[in-house]
């Protein structure tokens, strides 16, 4: 098991480092790209940290069987792993603009198995449902139960939960009975969940 789970990280990392991140910023930021910071995208938006995209698909423990719902596309970075690991990859963005930017990007890298809405990504893809793992990357004042529902049973669902100030990213498992346990992470800061979820700060549809 040890081994197998060394060789796992190993492709990961070797993914993060051959995946060029300059692809999914514009031009006055490309030059930051080699940058261990998150960095701005548009409409309020960020492309996170490059280590903490490579440790959130790590902690998501992803496989090929796996179909994945990702609440907020953004630039398409973290899409990038998803669709490395998974099988399938249901991604939602709540900003048209930043959607189609992704999926010019990820068209050009030849990924074939993500599919793309533009909406409130705090209701879910319901109809595609359900799904073995969801991740979420924009905090969350309270934990989504609209996610979880459309998670499978043993299905996890990785997100940032906490105040605008400072957020824990917490991992939930969704057992046989429905029910739910919670593991936290690490501290982490992240923009808002736009939509039921957030702090109740921004407009949604």
């Amino acid at each position: 098991m040890y081994n197998s789970d060394r060789e796992h990280e190993k492709a990961y990392i070797e993914f993060f480092r051959n995946l060029d991140r300059r692809l999914f910023l514009e031009d006055d930021f490309k030059g930051m790209a080699s940058i261990d910071s998150p960095l701005p995208i548009g409409y309020g938006q960020t492309i996170s940290q490059p280590s903490l995209v490579l440790q959130m698909t790590l902690w998501l423990d992803l496989d090929k069987s796996h179909k994945v719902l990702e609440i907020g596309t953004g630039s398409g970075y973290q899409t990038a792993f998803l669709a490395n690991f998974a099988r399938e990859v249901y991604t939602i963005e709540y900003y048209e603009p930043l959607s189609r930017r992704a999926q010019n990007i990820l068209g050009y890298l030849k990924f074939d198995n993500i599919h793309f809405k533009v909406g409130d990504g705090s209701t879910g893809w319901e109809e595609e449902g359900p799904y073995d793992r969801i991740m979420v990357t924009a905090a969350a004042g309270r934990i989504p139960d609209t996610l979880i529902e459309q998670l499978i049973p043993g299905g996890k669902i990785l997100l940032p939960y906490g105040p605008p100030s400072h957020q824990t990213m917490i991992i939930i498992t969704k057992l046989e009975d429905g029910s739910t346990t919670t593991e936290e992470l690490i501290g982490v800061r992240f923009v808002e969940f736009v939509g039921e979820y957030g702090w109740g700060t921004k407009k949604t549809h």
